[in-house]
Formats: C-alpha cells, structure tokens, sequence
C-alpha cells in the first residue's frame, strides 16, 4: 500500500475523532495529515511530507487559536444580590466597609469616593468575596 494512503487514513480517523469532540483542534490536524498525504502523492520524499504537514499543522493551530481568542467575550455579570440593599455595620479609615446581607457580615468598597456613606446603600457587583456598592439602586 502506498504511504499517502496512510496519510488520508489518519486524517479520515481524526475526522472521525472530531465529530465526537467537536474542538476544531483535531480538524485541524485532519487538515494537516491530508496535507501530508497531498505531497506524498505528488512525490515528495518523506521528510517533505513531514515538513508539510508539520507546518500545515502548527499554522492552523496558531489561527484557530487565535480565532477562539478574539471570540471569546466577556460573560454579562448577572447575580441576584444586583441592585439590592445592604445595612452598614462600620466604616473603615480606608474607605472600605462591613457590611450585613444574606445573614452574614461581608466586606464591601464604595465603587467610587464621591458615593456618599448615609441613606441606604445598594450592591452594584460582586467580586470574589467581597461587594461593591452604590447610591444608587440598580434594575
């Protein structure tokens, strides 16, 4: 049997292989192997097929991650604690504050200097372990 047939056979495999996962990565790879069995067929030594289908491969891989990298967004902050009131048990001298909500005492930061500290404060965002608040009543 010839070697390109070896080739096509791997990169069919691969195909297969990727519909199971459905990553791309394996796709790409497929396309990398078929490159390979293409220059066996027109008769490149070996090392060539290699070459080709090293370098098909490390390309794709390259811009398919790429491509993933400008697709990927940032997830919208939904959280149930948006929007709603907080009791403020201290002020620290830095600014920051205890809070209590849900039953429990949390840290909290004003999400700007110029937020005033009476009346009722709302949570805006939560970041790790800690709230950010706000004068103003989020929707």
């Amino acid at each position: 049997m010839e070697i390109y047939v070896y080739w096509f056979l791997l990169a069919l495999v691969l195909v297969g292989l990727e519909i199971a996962t459905g990553t791309f990565y394996l796709l790409v790879l497929a396309v990398a192997l078929a490159v390979g069995g293409a220059a066996a067929v027109l008769g490149a030594a070996m090392v060539w097929q290699f070459v080709c289908s090293a370098v098909t491969g490390v390309a794709g891989i390259v811009m398919l991650r790429r491509w993933k990298s400008s697709q990927a967004t940032k997830a919208p902050e939904v959280g149930l604690d948006i929007g709603l009131p907080v009791k403020v048990i201290k002020w620290n001298d830095d600014g920051s504050a205890r809070v209590f909500y849900r039953g429990a005492e949390w840290d909290a930061e004003l999400e700007s200097p110029d937020v005033p500290r009476e009346g009722t404060l709302y949570i805006k965002a939560v970041h790790g372990s800690g709230l950010v608040l706000t004068h103003n009543k989020q929707q």
